[in-house]
């Protein structure tokens, strides 16, 4: 439980400047009778999830949290025995699988993000996260022997999808949650999409994934706080943005402990099997589909600034990045949406 309620302060932080950047919900319903506004946090993927929709017709929240449940215990989840990467992981070395579209689809850009990155995100890296075990809060920095050990198990080249059959190579595991959650939103899109009721909606899974859709009954843009990596009871600054748009963030402040004046936290590099040293403390990713955003986030964290910069704008995708310095850097497009409000920080260039 004591788990659970940090998780939930932790989205609270997030989702309260979400939902009182909403507008005046009173006044948009005067302006639009039929819309309600419904709001729902839960549980799904192994974290809380927010949700505030805005629909004509009956409350959608826990169709929402059914879906996300689906998602990991049906399709993604590598310790559900219903999944099919469970399944999958169970075969390796073996003759290739049939799998659903939806998981040859998802593993294809999966393993698109990994090559293009250079193995900077690589969904293979599942046993060295559970060596580490900081999603149980674990504080024991493993044996390098250990780690050296299981790296032998690391590489993306070791997954093959030719359409809807996929085969691993021995010793090869899968392991998506460097994705899930993004996963898990476009997921939610195809539902919301579904019902012609529902005119808008913010979803916040986990507190570093976000999906806006559609529109406020007032019309306003949806403001998300980004939350400042050294306070998180602070923010960073705003990004304000319309329609339908994914947000996701990878920290060194999620998940870490400290020993010896060090921070280790949970986003290992898959080239060392051990924290990343890439000197960025903060990476932001904002783009239209949520898979991509929520992998990408990792992977520009792991290659550090340039090089991550180099890979979001490969995918049209707008960034905001922070150093170890409190310097934020930015996307071209990503300067229009994000506004810094946080003294303790600096632009890295003009505004």
């Amino acid at each position: 439980m004591k788990k659970y309620a940090m998780i939930i302060c932790g989205l609270l932080v997030c989702m309260l400047f979400v939902s009182c950047a909403s507008g005046d919900d009173s006044e948009a319903q005067q302006e639009n009778a039929d819309i309600q506004t419904y709001r729902y946090t839960g549980f799904a993927m192994g974290t809380a999830v927010m949700e505030t929709i805005y629909s004509s017709g009956a409350d959608p929240t826990t169709d929402v949290e059914s879906c996300l449940k689906e998602v990991e215990e049906k399709w993604i989840s590598w310790k559900s025995e219903g999944s099919e990467i469970a399944a999958l992981n169970k075969n390796a070395g073996k003759k290739a699988q049939t799998v659903s579209d939806a998981t040859a689809d998802c593993l294809s850009r999966v393993l698109a993000i990994a090559k293009d990155s250079r193995g900077a995100f690589d969904p293979t890296i599942g046993q060295l996260t559970r060596l580490w075990d900081l999603d149980n809060g674990s504080q024991v920095v493993p044996e390098e022997k250990k780690i050296k050990e299981l790296l032998k198990s690391v590489g993306y080249e070791g997954i093959s999808v030719e359409g809807n059959k996929v085969s691993l190579e021995t010793g090869t595991s899968i392991d998506l949650g460097a994705a899930g959650k993004g996963m898990g939103c476009d997921e939610v899109k195809k539902l919301l999409s579904q019902d012609p009721d529902i005119s808008g909606a913010v979803i916040t899974i986990g507190g570093s994934s976000i999906m806006t859709y559609g529109s406020k009954p007032d019309g306003s843009p949806w403001s998300v706080a980004l939350t400042d990596p050294r306070d998180t009871a602070d923010y960073l600054g705003t990004l304000t943005v319309t329609g339908e748009q994914y947000i996701s963030t990878s920290g060194d402040y999620e998940k870490f402990f400290m020993k010896d004046g060090i921070r280790y936290h949970h986003i290992l590099d898959p080239g060392t099997g051990s924290p990343s040293r890439s000197g960025l403390i903060s990476t932001t990713i904002i783009c239209d589909k949520g898979l991509e955003s929520d992998a990408l986030a990792t992977a520009c964290f792991v290659l550090g600034k340039e090089k991550g910069m180099a890979l979001a704008e490969a995918y049209d995708a707008e960034a905001v990045f922070v150093d170890e310095d409190k310097q934020v850097y930015m996307t071209k497009g990503a300067s229009e949406l994000f506004e810094l409000t946080n003294e303790g920080y600096q632009y890295s260039q003009p505004q």
